[in-house]
C-alpha cells in the first residue's frame, strides 16, 4: 500500500514512517523542510515539501496514495504566540481532508487526543462523551475543534477513522512529560503534581493502534487508543524501582497554583523552559486525562503494554543516551 503522511519528522509521524517502511509500504511525507528529513529518507520514505497550513502544497504528493494518516499537530505550553495552534490543528486538518475527499483517497485516519475532553476530573471518559466545558489550554481547545472538523467530514462520508492517544511516551520522546523523565534521571525534577493522572501509551503502540485504525476499523468510527492509567506519582514510584533514582516530591495541586502565579509576573520579562512556565503549571495542577480503550482493545486487538515494561525500556535506553549507569 502506499502512505501519505503528515507530521512525520515529529515524535509519533517519525515511529509511525519507520513502522509502516518496516511492513513494506510506500510512504510520502509532506514536510516543511526536507533538509532536516535526512532519517526518513535514509529508509525509504518518499519526502516532499508541503505544509498542513497550505493545501495545495500537498496535493501532488497525496495523489495516487492508497490512505492517508494524518497525525501532524502543534502542541506548546508557556508560549506567547498560540496563532499557529489553530493555523495547524484546525485549518491544517480541514487541508488535508478536503484534500482527500477531492482526490477520492480511499481511506484515511486521524490522529486527535483525549484532550479534547480536557480535565476529566477523575472520571474515565469513552467515545461517547462530549465535553462542553472550557479548555484548560489552546491545545485542547484547537484539538477539539479539529475534532469536530474531522466529525463532520465523516457525516458527510469520508473513509475517515479518528483515533484518540493519551499521554504518548517513549525513547526519544518530545512531550512534557518525556522532559521530565530525562530531567528525573538526572535528578533535575523537583516536583510532580499529586494527583495528576494520565493513560500512559508507548509511542510504538500508539502507532500500532493507528495502524489497526487503517487496516481493521470501519469508516466512520472513533477509537481511543490510550494506555493503562496511572498518576504520575505511581508512574515516578516505577521508575524508582527501574532505575534506583529518588523520586521528585510530589506537591499538592495548589502549591503549582501558586507558584504559577508567582512565576506569571516574570514571563513579562524572561523567557522560561517550557516545563516551568506559568502556563505549564496552571494546566499540570492536579488534572486528569482518562480515556477508556476497551473498544479498541475489543474490536481492533489493540494490546498496549504496562507502564511497567514500557517505561523500563524508555528509562535504559534515555540513561545510555545520559550516559548514566543503573
Amino acid at each position: 500500500m502506499k502512505y501519505f503522511l503528515t507530521g512525520a519528522t515529529g515524535f509519533v509521524g517519525g515511529y509511525l514512517a519507520r513502522r509502516l517502511r518496516e511492513l513494506n509500504h510506500e510512504v510520502v511525507a509532506v514536510v516543511r523542510n526536507p533538509a532536516k528529513a535526512g532519517g526518513l529518507i535514509k529508509i525509504g520514505v518518499m519526502v516532499e515539501q508541503g505544509d498542513v497550513t497550505d493545501k495545495e502544497s500537498m496535493r501532488a504528493a497525496m495523489q495516487g496514495c492508497d490512505g492517508v494518516f494524518h497525525v501532524a499537530g502543534w502542541y506548546k505550553l508557556g508560549v506567547r504566540d498560540k496563532s499557529p495552534g489553530y493555523k495547524i490543528n484546525v485549518e491544517g486538518t480541514r487541508n488535508v481532508l478536503e484534500l482527500m475527499k477531492e482526490l477520492g483517497i480511499r481511506k484515511g485516519v486521524y490522529t486527535s487526543t483525549l484532550a479534547i475532553n480536557s480535565d476529566t476530573k477523575g472520571q474515565v471518559r469513552d467515545e461517547q462523551f462530549h465535553f462542553t466545558g472550557k479548555h484548560i489550554s489552546e491545545y485542547d481547545k484547537t484539538k477539539a475543534e479539529a475534532h469536530r472538523v474531522a466529525l463532520q467530514f465523516m457525516k458527510e462520508g469520508l473513509p475517515l477513522v479518528i483515533v484518540m492517544p493519551g499521554l504518548i511516551y517513549g525513547p526519544e520522546g518530545t512531550g512534557l512529560s518525556d522532559d521530565a523523565l530525562r530531567l528525573y534521571l538526572r535528578k533535575k525534577l523537583p516536583m510532580i503534581s499529586k494527583r495528576n493522572a494520565y493513560c500512559w501509551a508507548h509511542v510504538e503502540d500508539v502507532v500500532e493502534g493507528h495502524i489497526l485504525a487503517m487496516e481493521k476499523a470501519a469508516p466512520g468510527s472513533v477509537y481511543i487508543i490510550c494506555g493503562p492509567q496511572h498518576t504520575m506519582v505511581e508512574a515516578f514510584e516505577i521508575a524508582y524501582h527501574i532505575t534506583g533514582i529518588k523520586k521528585p516530591m510530589a506537591m499538592p495541586p495548589v502549591m503549582l497554583k501558586i507558584s504559577a502565579a508567582l512565576v506569571k509576573p516574570l514571563e513579562k520579562i524572561f523567557t522560561l523552559p517550557e516545563l516551568y512556565a506559568s502556563e505549564t503549571m496552571r494546566v499540570s495542577a492536579g488534572v486528569t486525562y482518562l480515556g477508556d480503550n476497551s473498544k479498541a482493545k475489543n474490536e481492533l486487538g489493540y494490546q498496549p503494554r504496562p507502564l511497567e515494561a514500557g517505561l523500563k525500556q524508555t528509562l535504559e535506553y534515555e540513561m545510555k543516551q545520559l550516559n548514566i549507569s543503573m
